[in-house]
């Protein structure tokens, strides 16, 4: 029986079921489990934080919640909360509460859901 990996790094990204818009989120769910898997293949261990557009989150509350959840040594922040030019204010908010709320820990950005696992890896290996 393995052992479990204790969490080291936080991902906190957006809901893809919860942005809302005419598009599929299907896709991007599949990839943030892609991109999640990478974690056990190599063995670290990971958490998600994903918050809602829909204004179903209160988002200093649930991203405060998983930042004191566990002492992280890297949290990253997924590529939906970049690039758009409509998440500059919610990217603020996230990227402060990380500096308050989890001080240690390295901040990362992915370019993709595919490529979580790399951006904590330039900071945890």
């Amino acid at each position: 029986m393995d052992t479990p990996v204790s969490p080291r790094v936080l991902v906190i990204g957006l809901d893809p079921y919860r942005v809302p818009g005419l598009w599929d989120p299907e896709p991007v769910a599949e990839a943030i489990e892609a991109g999640m898997a990478k974690f056990a293949e190599h063995g670290v261990g990971v958490e998600t934080c994903l918050i809602g557009l829909d204004g179903s989150d209160d988002v200093d509350t649930v991203v405060t919640a998983a930042l004191r959840a566990h002492p992280w040594e890297c949290v990253t922040v997924g590529g939906g909360l970049r690039h758009s030019d409509d998440q500059v204010e919610l990217l603020e908010r996230v990227v402060n509460l990380v500096r308050r709320h989890a001080p240690d820990a390295a901040i990362a950005f992915n370019s993709s859901p595919a490529t979580t696992y790399e951006a904590a890896a330039r900071w945890i290996e």
